[in-house]
């Protein structure tokens, strides 16, 4: 297979740089071209990136001189598919790329709550708490002062966007709007959804505390919920994609897990871990309480839109 020719938008942030390691050596995609802010452009990857992962800086993008997040300088180049990790304040850019195919979209732990509905039928409320961390705040990101020793029980904004977005990923795919390539949903119109969201001092991993109750009566068991999740096959793992997980979903019967620096690495960072699966209380308001834990800036994040592509592609679509 000839490999579709990619590059990457807001490539120095800690979300582009994710996507740089996921496209190392990627068999169906290969990234030519990185994109960055003005001060950055002109200049190799690797003079410009404050490098903040684990592993290091591939050596495939390390000389990649980067350009403007601009779509004139981009025009040069044949690329097959655009990548953005670009922040939302600047993410407008994204709509003068002509050829731009897919877009970050923010699934964070969502994953196990769309298994549920596949196989239980509609949630009706969902209450969550989440526990985000340092990477999902950029860089230089929160102030050392801030976090150390410490848990901020607020992110600007974010509470405000769990609806909606939660909405859309719980809806069902209606049309594909051929002017910007973004999927059109029917969105989940009677969600009702109440969220608190907090940033703690971990460097990767998100986890959310999540309440919800069935539209369906009675409401499955907690061991049914735990099987349905054991056996959910997502549409990537069913397509065969490269960078699809063995495991979508992993359930822990251990009470303390999932833990974010021991399980966020699980399937590559792919999979998103569910623990203390239990029932709610026979006299409240919600049926069903568990934890997830995902890798923000993979599944979360870049590894969710190599994924998009990947399966574009098995499709005959890209």
């Amino acid at each position: 297979m000839t490999k579709k020719r990619c590059a990457v938008l807001g490539a120095t942030g800690s979300v582009g740089q994710r996507f740089t390691l996921l496209l190392e050596d990627h068999p169906q995609l290969e990234l030519i071209a990185l994109g960055a802010s003005a001060r950055s452009a002109g200049k190799p990857y690797k003079d410009v990136v404050t490098w903040k992962q684990t592993s290091p800086i591939p050596s495939n993008s390390a000389g990649i001189v980067v350009r403007e997040c601009k779509a004139k300088h981009f025009e040069d180049l044949d690329l097959d598919l655009v990548f953005s990790a670009l922040d939302s304040s600047v993410a407008g850019q994204r709509k003068r790329f002509p050829r731009l195919q897919l877009q970050l979209r923010r699934r964070r732990c969502r994953l196990p709550i769309v298994a549920l509905q596949a196989e239980f039928g509609r949630v009706s409320d969902v209450e969550v708490f989440t526990e985000q961390a340092l990477s999902g705040a950029g860089y230089p990101g929160v102030s050392t002062m801030d976090i150390v020793d410490n848990v901020i029980p607020y992110i600007s904004g974010e509470e405000d966007k769990l609806e909606p977005e939660a909405r859309k990923i719980l809806g069902s795919l209606a049309t594909v709007n051929d002017d910007d390539g973004d999927l059109t949903v029917k969105e989940h119109d009677t969600l009702n959804l109440d969220a608190t969201c907090t940033r703690v001092g971990v460097s990767d991993g998100h986890m959310v505390y999540v309440s919800l109750r069935f539209e369906r009566r009675p409401p499955p068991s907690a061991e049914q919920v735990k099987a349905a999740l054991r056996n959910y096959t997502s549409e990537v793992q069913r397509l065969g994609c490269p960078s699809a997980p063995r495991r979508a979903i992993v359930v822990f019967e251990e009470a303390d897990r999932p833990q974010p620096r021991l399980d966020r690495d699980l399937e590559g960072g792919f999979a998103v871990s569910v623990g203390r699966i239990r029932a709610g209380r026979e006299d409240g308001h919600f049926d069903l309480r568990f934890v997830a834990l995902s890798h923000n800036t993979t599944v979360g994040a870049a590894g969710s839109s190599i994924l998009n592509a990947e399966a574009a592609i098995q499709k005959g679509l890209l």
